[in-house]
C-alpha cells in the first residue's frame, strides 16, 4: 500500500487543514465574560460569543495558509458544516471528505480523486490525514477558538485592555468588519515535563497551544505520540504572539484570521461566501448525494 499512499500524498496532505476559526459553535454558548474592561473590547467579544451560540449550520469557501517546515502552504476548499449532531463535508479541489458523528467507526470517508481511484476510510488522527497539517477535522468549529480565547483572557487577568484591543473597522470582501488584536508580547518557550499517558495532543489541549507548533519545535520527536513520561519538551506559553481577527459586523463571526508566533506569520484563514444557518438537507451528509463522487 505504500506506493498508493505516496501517489496520494499531494492531495491528501491538504485534506485536514483547519483553522482556528472554521465556522461552527458550541462552547461559546456557555461562556459569559464579566471581567472589567475600560473600553468596548469585552463588549465586542461577548457579541461574538452570542453570535456563535446561535450557529447551527454553515457553508463557506476557505483559503488557508499554514507554515509547514518554514514555508507557507496554500489550500482552498468548500465546506458544509452542521454542529449537532456533528457532520461535515469538504471539497478540496476535487478531494472529498465526509465525516458524520457516530458513523463509519469514527473514520472519515475520503475520495482522493486520484490513484487508486477508490474511496478510503481513514483515521482522522492517523499519519496520512495529519501529515503537514496544523489541525484535524475535530477542531473545525469555534470550540477550539473559544478555548484559546478563554485561556488568553485568563492570562490577561484584570489587564484585558492591554492584550485585547479593537483597532477600528476594515473592509473585507466588500463587507464591514471590526478588527480585533490579541497580543502577547511575552510569548516564549518553556520546559514541560511529560506526565503519565500524555501525548502532544493532550498536552497542547491542556495548555491551549498548537500541537503542530509543539511538534515542529521539538525536532527529536517523530510524531504526536513520540513522548514518554518524564521527558522534557519545549512548549509555548501562549497559542500565539499576535492574533488579528476581522469580525463581520453583520454576523459577528470571524471571517479572517492571522496568527503570528516568535518566527513570524504562522497561519491565516480567509472566509468567502459565508452563509450562516443555511438549510442543509440530511442527504448532503451522505456519500450518495447528487454531485458528490464517492
Amino acid at each position: 500500500m505504500q506506493p498508493i499512499f505516496n501517489s496520494m500524498k499531494l492531495n491528501l496532505r491538504h485534506i485536514l487543514y483547519l483553522t482556528l476559526i472554521i465556522a461552527g459553535a458550541g462552547v461559546f454558548a456557555s461562556f459569559s465574560i464579566k471581567k472589567r474592561s475600560e473600553s468596548g473590547n469585552m463588549e465586542l467579544i461577548n457579541r461574538i460569543f452570542d453570535a456563535v451560540a446561535n450557529v447551527k449550520t454553515l457553508k463557506y469557501s476557505l483559503q488557508c495558509n499554514e507554515r509547514i517546515k518554514g514555508r507557507m502552504q496554500h489550500t482552498e476548499s468548500k465546506v458544509k458544516l452542521q454542529i449537532k449532531p456533528r457532520r461535515l463535508y469538504l471539497n478540496i479541489r476535487g478531494v472529498e471528505v465526509l465525516w458524520v458523528e457516530g458513523s463509519n467507526n469514527g473514520e472519515a470517508l475520503v475520495n482522493p480523486n486520484a490513484f487508486p481511484y477508490m474511496n478510503l476510510n481513514l483515521d482522522t488522527y492517523g499519519s496520512l490525514m495529519r501529515k503537514d497539517q496544523h489541525h484535524t477535522i475535530h477542531e473545525m468549529g469555534y470550540t477550539y477558538l473559544a478555548d484559546i480565547l478563554k485561556d488568553g483572557l485568563r492570562r490577561a487577568g484584570d489587564n484585558i485592555d492591554k492584550y485585547f484591543k479593537v483597532l477600528g473597522e476594515e473592509k473585507y470582501n466588500g463587507r464591514d468588519c471590526y478588527k480585533l488584536s490579541i497580543s502577547f508580547p511575552d510569548f516564549a518557550w518553556n520546559n514541560y515535563t511529560v506526565k503519565k499517558d500524555e501525548n502532544l495532543i493532550t498536552i497542547s489541549r491542556k495548555l491551549h497551544v498548537s500541537e503542530y507548533m509543539v511538534l515542529e519545535n521539538n525536532p527529536k520527536l517523530g510524531s504526536y505520540n513520540d513522548v514518554k513520561e518524564g521527558q522534557v519538551i519545549k512548549v509555548p506559553n501562549a497559542y500565539a504572539k499576535l492574533t488579528l481577527l476581522l469580525i463581520d459586523k453583520e454576523y459577528m463571526l470571524p471571517v479572517n484570521n492571522k496568527v503570528f508566533d516568535d518566527k513570524g506569520l504562522y497561519e491565516t484563514y480567509e472566509y468567502y461566501d459565508l452563509q450562516v444557518n443555511p438549510t442543509i438537507a440530511p442527504e448532503e451528509f451522505t456519500k450518495n448525494f447528487k454531485g458528490y463522487h464517492f
